[in-house]
């Protein structure tokens, strides 16, 4: 793939998530590392993938509304070429018009040529009749409006309009369309926060200290890959979001205890919780896959943590060893990952309502069963990534009814003082904290 167009290894991309149901991110980065393509073509791959993600609703509705041939009978590589040059006209200024419609044209006759011609003749009429396209009506149908203006599948507009209310509910789709910033978690076991920011600064990467987390640094503009630097390859430093690096602050790990991360991999929270620990005590780190936990390992020899033993273990089956023999237990829980949309767009296009139920089921078998592991006055930490009612509150108030021997802890003491929720939990969201959606609460096993 050396030496190959911006635009043809972002269209192999976004056929390799839609085919695979892929992640983002890690497609991404895959095809990256196999390119020889220049940092700022990089930067343009990045930002045509997630671009036409973040979009997709949007630009199939264009293209649906152009093409007399059906949705479902174009072919995926000519979908995807279609949208490329979609949002290149409609959301990236610095590409002319002509290039992106040129360029589209190019990539269709390499792919199939005898399609070039439709690419060519849908991006054209596009251009001529985009004032005149119909959409929804906001008065007559909010939910459909809604829907292909943020891209976002109906059944979830419908769902959050129902649970917050149209202004909320707009202000987060709004929010889940905008790049999240770059965060990284100083590894204060090596280096101060303060003098990790002037070694970045070195290296060619601007940043600023976080708003809600003391080790977090918000990357501001870098002229090289992350992984590349000298700092990370001597674990200075971890990528986290700040919304992640709260749970162990909640967690409160003290040095010599033992805390069992059941759900751990890729090991952010784990490894934040042996710093914290100052690499004094005991950490099981577990997790069903063992690729995953393979990163674990990784990123713990990186950052110099010797606390963690990583083990493939299903978080559902209670494990009679562990009965009663933890200090602390993190529970992060696997979810629909709705609060990290801004991360993984695809996500909203890959999960239904029924997944939803699904997922609650396996999270509150998850933490009954992790629960038994918490010896009397201990902790248990249950957390998702997701903003959806069904996986949080409702999960711990029925957790809570079912096993008196546990109560709610108030999680205010616990963080910064720019954040103060209402409930003893704490529920973020993308367009209030400009964090990822999490949700973290806090329960003591009572004697």
């Amino acid at each position: 793939m050396n030496n190959e167009n911006p635009r043809r290894i972002a269209l192999n991309i976004l056929i390799d998530i839609e085919e695979n149901k892929a992640f983002s991110n890690i497609t991404i980065n895959k095809y990256l590392r196999k390119s020889n393509v220049t940092a700022l073509d990089r930067r343009f791959i990045s930002q045509l993938v997630y671009g036409v993600l973040e979009n997709k609703i949007y630009l199939d509705y264009i293209i649906k509304n152009l093409s007399k041939t059906k949705m479902k009978k174009i072919r995926i590589e000519i979908l995807n070429i279609l949208r490329l040059g979609l949002y290149q006209i409609i959301f990236l200024q610095k590409v002319p018009d002509s290039a992106a419609v040129n360029e589209s044209v190019k990539l269709a006759k390499k792919v199939n040529f005898r399609l070039s011609g439709f690419v060519n003749g849908i991006l054209r009429s596009y251009l001529r009749v985009k004032d005149r396209i119909s959409f929804p009506n906001y008065d007559e149908n909010p939910i459909s409006f809604l829907s292909v203006k943020y891209s976002h599948p109906e059944w979830l507009v419908k769902k959050w309009l129902n649970d917050y209310g149209l202004e909320f509910t707009e202000k987060l789709l709004e929010a889940n369309n905008k790049s999240p910033n770059l965060t990284v978690r100083a590894n204060t076991l090596k280096i101060s926060r303060e003098a990790l920011i002037k070694k970045l600064n070195e290296e060619g990467i601007s940043c600023r200290k976080g708003n809600l987390a003391r080790e977090a640094l918000i990357v501001e503009s870098m002229n090289n890959s992350l992984d590349k630097l000298d700092s990370f390859n001597k674990g200075l430093f971890q990528v986290q979001d700040e919304s992640s690096m709260l749970v162990s602050h909640i967690l409160d790990p003290l040095e010599g205890e033992f805390i069992i991360d059941v759900c751990s991999a890729p090991g952010g929270k784990s490894t934040h919780i042996a710093q914290l620990m100052n690499n004094k005590g005991r950490i099981l780190s577990r997790d069903i896959h063992r690729h995953k936990l393979d990163l674990v390992k990784a990123n713990s020899r990186r950052l110099g943590i010797t606390i963690i033993e990583s083990e493939q273990y299903n978080a559902l089956k209670l494990d009679d060893n562990l009965i009663g023999l933890a200090d602390k237990v993190l529970v992060d829980a696997p979810c629909s990952g709705f609060g990290i949309i801004r991360r993984k767009p695809e996500i909203k296009y890959l999960k239904e309502p029924k997944d939803i139920i699904e997922l609650s089921k396996l999270q509150i078998e998850i933490l009954k069963v992790s629960s038994k592991y918490v010896k009397n006055g201990g902790i248990l930490i249950y957390s998702t990534c997701t903003i959806q009612d069904e996986e949080n509150e409702k999960i711990i108030r029925k957790f809570l009814e079912e096993n008196g021997e546990f109560t709610l802890i108030d999680i205010k003491d616990d963080l910064p003082h720019n954040i103060r929720p209402e409930e003893k939990y704490l529920q973020l969201y993308p367009h209030i904290s400009n964090t990822d959606g999490f949700f973290i609460c806090k329960m003591k096993k009572v004697e």
